[in-house]
């Protein structure tokens, strides 16, 4: 005997439809890390996602993080790691080791998962086809602004060009880029950037209709722990100020902002731990996570 479909699947099913039609043929940035990236039923629910959005006619492309990974590599080979404002300060030997993690164990393992779920993912880092040029990052401050002292971050960078049509090329021919994010500078050096803002600067590029953060939260928290479901930049820039919005939290916010600013369609802050975030965000009413504006 057949079950019948619970009354929910079917609404959501409902919902989903005007959603697939809105979004098919569009170009989506997703930024992965966090949770998403560690728990292994994370992993393959995320890739699902991935390979089901490409096959509905969706253009995703994935910028990860792997922090983690990238601090147990150095652990492991006792080299000594130091945060400003959520950026990694990157020498030479640690840079080193960001190259091998991201762009060869991180990035390979995220791009076999995809294609085991029948997408067609292929792995670059920025340096591939210049796709990611950077100059030598200066330091922003906790309060957003930029400040006269001088604080090297090493070999931190910050992004000045995204050559769109290594992408857009990948995706005409139905492949699913997936971008470790290490940039080349002008000066020949590898440069590390944050998963986050490469994420944003990759959509401001390609006037991508939306933006996603996958992150270790529901959102946006305001003061008292709630999910903020929409916000502006004088509010988030209240909330950076004010170090309601600290840490991590914070590259994604302006890198977030940045986008809008630049034409981005919207941006959403999601919480990678909850299985199937993204089509939950994608193609539920409701959504989930927090909108910035």
């Amino acid at each position: 005997m057949v079950a019948e479909p619970s009354p929910i699947v079917a609404k959501v099913l409902t919902e989903a439809l005007p959603y697939i039609q809105t979004f098919q043929g569009k170009t989506m940035v997703v930024k992965y890390g966090g949770n998403a990236m560690a728990e292994e039923h994370l992993k393959h629910s995320f890739a699902s996602d991935i390979a089901l959005l490409k096959l509905i006619g969706i253009n995703p492309i994935i910028v990860h993080g792997g922090g983690p990974q990238i601090s147990k590599m150095l652990s492991k080979l006792e080299i000594h790691s130091e945060f400003v404002d959520g950026n990694r300060v990157t020498d030479s030997e640690t840079m080193a080791v960001v190259e091998m993690v991201l762009g060869g164990q991180v990035n390979k393992e995220i791009v076999s998962l995809i294609n085991r779920y029948g997408g067609k993912a292929i792995g670059l880092t920025g340096k591939d086809g210049n796709l990611l040029m950077a100059k030598k990052a200066t330091f922003t401050n906790a309060s957003g602004k930029r400040t006269d002292k001088t604080i090297d971050l090493g070999q931190v960078g910050e992004i000045t060009q995204v050559q769109t049509r290594v992408l857009t090329s990948l995706a005409e021919s139905n492949f699913i880029p997936v971008v470790a994010p290490i940039a080349i500078g002008e000066d020949g050096l590898s440069y590390n950037v944050n998963a986050d803002t490469a994420a944003s600067k990759i959509a401001e590029f390609l006037n991508a209709s939306k933006l996603i953060l996958l992150t270790n939260v529901r959102g946006i928290l305001d003061s008292s722990g709630e999910t903020i479901k929409e916000i502006d930049k004088k509010e988030a820039s209240r909330l950076i100020a004010s170090k309601v919005i600290n840490e991590g939290m914070i590259p994604k916010v302006r890198g977030a902002l940045e986008a809008i600013e630049a034409g981005v369609g919207s941006v959403q802050i999601i919480d990678g731990s909850e299985q199937h975030a993204l089509l939950l965000e994608l193609f539920t009413d409701d959504g989930i996570g927090s909108q910035l504006t």
